[in-house]
């Protein structure tokens, strides 16, 4: 038995990419070869997919594509096609290394900031805005000039510029506000101009890490600008960031980004088909062997959305309570707040960016805790309810302040 069968079969690898001969797509093919396994490049634009009640396909001139592993490798310009082939694979069963949720948030930098931050990951600060004349205020909140402004997708480096002062930041944003893009403002780290770490994070383990500096007064790094590449050594911070980053995106294959600020890491972006061919040459590993070692180690199993499974029951499903909304919560153990141990839903607790699985009865809640509930909707509604009324019953009115302009009536002196 070769090192890439299974039970006395091959494994059919297919990576989803539009360029055969770029160096990541030629890498990856040459190491699955190597290792036995079957491969096809398969160009996303020129596969089709067959939706219906029984016949679920995707198709490639009219063949069903039937592989037990898809790598894809798509790129900006196709995100959206792209991803319902991704949806499609995953529908059918066959293990995808990048999910088309990962994907889609990880494109989508906005949505990506804000699942980072919500989960403690640090970030730079960023505004998103509407209008040109949001951009004083955004300004103000990020601490000042200069800033970066960008488009909320693009890659490469595409789309982001460095700005000096607030007229210069209004014009470039009604500029591509009126091209049609989204656009955010984002705080400038002085420290980390014109460098950054790239970390490759390989399901779960960061395998590989360069950093890269930019030439001349460029302020982006990106290797595919010109950029230099370098080895570097990870601290645990840096690693435990990028693979946190990675996982909280759903992402099995992920190229981190991060700032090296004085405050420490800042994850600037998390990229769902990151390039091989800078980090294989700066830090000397064979990333796209670690690629496909995990292809073979995980493509018997098939991601499944958790959330999706968890409606699929009528009236179930799973409802969060900030313990920072509700502060009598906060000193109590879950035992308190739901009595009756045949009644406990909790099944996990979110703390510091972290998850608590299976608590005990005994877990002492404290401020900043999310208590993550699964089952029957009303029930799990009617065993907090007790507690949540006398919360209520025992709240103090709020002092009137009379300089509150949001009131309908302004008090006389």
């Amino acid at each position: 038995m070769g090192p890439g069968t299974h039970a006395g079969m091959t494994m059919r690898l297919a990576i989803l990419s539009r360029g055969l001969r770029l160096y990541s797509t030629q890498r990856l093919m040459e190491e699955a070869i190597a290792r036995g396994c079957s491969v096809d490049v398969l160009d996303p634009m020129k596969l089709s997919i067959a939706v219906g009640n029984e016949d679920v396909r995707i198709l490639n001139e009219g063949w069903p594509v039937e592989v037990d592993a898809v790598l894809p490798r798509i790129g900006y310009s196709i995100t959206r096609h792209g991803v319902a082939l991704v949806r499609q694979f995953e529908r059918q069963g066959v293990y995808v290394a990048n999910s088309s949720k990962g994907i889609t948030q990880s494109r989508d930098k906005l949505n990506a900031g804000q699942l980072l931050s919500h989960n403690r990951i640090p970030i730079p600060t960023t505004c998103y805005v509407r209008t040109w004349q949001d951009v004083e205020r955004a300004i103000r909140l990020i601490g000042g000039m200069p800033v970066v402004i960008k488009v909320n997708e693009g890659t490469q480096g595409s789309g982001v510029h460095l700005i000096h002062s607030r007229e210069q930041a209004e014009q470039k944003t009604y500029k591509m506000l009126s091209e049609g893009h989204d656009v955010l403002v984002q705080q400038y780290i002085e420290e980390s101009h014109g460098r950054d770490v790239r970390v490759l994070v390989v399901g779960g383990q960061a395998v590989a890490a360069m950093r890269r500096r930019a030439r001349g007064s460029e302020f982006r790094s990106n290797f595919h600008r010109g950029g230099m590449v370098e080895p570097v050594e990870l601290t645990s911070e840096y690693v435990d960031i990028a693979c946190r980053a990675a996982r909280l995106l759903d992402l099995d294959i992920a190229g981190v980004d991060l700032l090296e600020s004085e405050a420490g890491p800042l994850v600037l972006e998390v990229n769902s088909s990151p390039g091989l061919e800078g980090i294989e040459r700066a830090s000397g590993v064979n990333v796209a062997g670690k690629i496909v070692e995990h292809l073979l180690q995980n493509h018997a199993f098939s991601h499944v959305e958790l959330d999706q499974l968890l409606r699929s029951k009528p009236n179930h499903g799973v409802l969060s309570l900030s313990v920072n909304r509700h502060p009598s919560l906060s000193g109590r153990q879950i035992g308190d707040v739901f009595q009756d141990p045949t009644e406990q839903v909790v099944f996990a607790i979110a703390r510091e960016g972290m998850h608590v699985w299976r608590p005990r009865r005994t877990f002492v809640l404290r401020a900043g805790d999310e208590l993550v509930c699964y089952g029957e909707f009303s029930r799990i509604r009617e065993l907090l309810r007790p507690w949540m009324q006398e919360e209520s019953e025992t709240s103090v009115e709020p002092a009137i302040d009379p300089y509150d302009e949001s009131r309908d009536e302004v008090p006389s002196w």
